[in-house]
């Protein structure tokens, strides 16, 4: 799935494949836990999380991994020696199998993004 047409997050997870669903509904709670005071939309056919109109998070099954994407470039660069041994793109986290998505690290990145001002 690159781009969902799903109007919700909820329908975007009954349409990602069962062997990701628990992780990608993990990952939105962790999102609703650290991101408070950001809107949860759906942007790009995918799941985001933003403030003052503005995308800071995203999330995304994607046909060969799950992505998690980063959109603060100060987040990025404040985490750069933590992220240098990860599969990333220019501002997305690549997580070949669902097992291997580090909760620990999104957890620190999403807090560090709620930090910060928009």
């Amino acid at each position: 799935m690159v781009q969902s047409k799903a109007g919700d997050v909820d329908g975007y997870l009954t349409e990602v494949p069962a062997e990701r669903r628990e992780v990608l509904a993990k990952l939105r709670q962790l999102c609703r836990e650290e991101l408070a005071g950001f809107d949860e939309v759906m942007a790009y056919g995918m799941p985001a999380y933003g403030r003052d109109g503005s995308c800071e998070i995203a999330f995304a099954s994607q046909k060969q991994y799950i992505s998690f994407y980063l959109m603060r470039g100060d987040v990025r660069e404040a985490f750069e020696e933590r992220l240098a041994g990860q599969d990333m793109g220019k501002g997305c986290l690549r997580f070949r199998k669902p097992e291997n998505v580090d909760f620990v690290l999104l957890r620190d990145l999403l807090k560090a993004t709620a930090a910060r001002p928009s």
